[in-house]
């Protein structure tokens, strides 16, 4: 019995990881680069598969590879006003953003 409280409790200390997955498309309303190794996105997306509590508010890291391309796609969506969607990977920072591993931009 005491194996299985010790077993509930490690787990509620740990928090559940959140859902990986393609949201909808959506126009970006705000690109925002940071000096904090990360750029931020707000996508009007109407369904997000994650699990974090901003539901329209992606980040990625500088450092990821990749993440130069999906910068560039962000900002091409920007200038030509196209609908982008992403993949959430189920991790979510500080601010309850929804980590972005893949951008697609639909014609």
């Amino acid at each position: 019995m005491r194996i299985l409280v010790l077993i509930i409790s490690m787990l509620s200390v740990f928090p559940a990881q959140a859902t990986s997955g393609w949201t909808s498309y959506g126009h970006v309303v705000e690109l925002v680069p940071t000096i904090h190794f990360r750029f931020k996105v707000k996508i009007d997306v109407k369904d997000n598969k994650s699990e974090c509590k901003e539901k329209q508010w992606f980040y990625q890291d500088y450092n990821a590879s990749g993440s130069r391309e999906m910068y560039l796609a962000v900002l091409e969506a920007v200038s030509s006003n196209k609908l982008v969607r992403v993949y959430v990977t189920g991790r979510c920072d500080l601010n309850e953003y929804s980590e972005i591993s893949e951008l697609g931009i639909r014609p």
